[in-house]
């Protein structure tokens, strides 16, 4: 026998909320960008006077000069970093051949001195 009354009741769930009616779920994404103006095109900013586009992951001047720097001192830069990336991947590449050689002359030298401390101790013996 319960002391508060009647036993356990549960609440009433509340009803669904119907389906919406919206169909633009159907809709491919080309027609969807036109209904609903999506179309935002690349993004573009003016910072100190100059317009600038994103395009392909990278900021471009939409006028010949970028930042006060012209295009050909771009270029020119660009090809001196690749020239100063090739020579720096030459120089690791001389470094870890000398390293190699650097090994190579200690270990040769280490077992010399070994055969000379071999030596050393069979006269002695004899």
């Amino acid at each position: 026998m319960p002391f508060f009354g009647n036993t356990f009741s549960p609440k009433k769930t509340p009803p669904r909320k119907s389906a919406s009616l919206s169909n633009l779920h159907s809709l491919d994404r080309s027609t969807r960008e036109v209904e609903l103006g999506l179309e935002y095109g690349s993004p573009t900013m003016n910072l100190a006077g100059q317009s600038l586009k994103f395009e392909n992951g990278q900021w471009i001047a939409e006028t010949g000069v970028s930042g006060g720097v012209d295009r050909r001192e771009v270029q020119r830069l660009r090809r001196r970093n690749q020239q100063l990336e090739e020579e720096n991947n030459l120089l690791r590449l001389k470094v870890d051949i000398l390293l190699d050689m650097l090994s190579e002359s200690t270990a040769e030298s280490h077992l010399m001195e070994k055969e000379l401390d071999e030596l050393r101790i069979s006269r002695k013996r004899k």
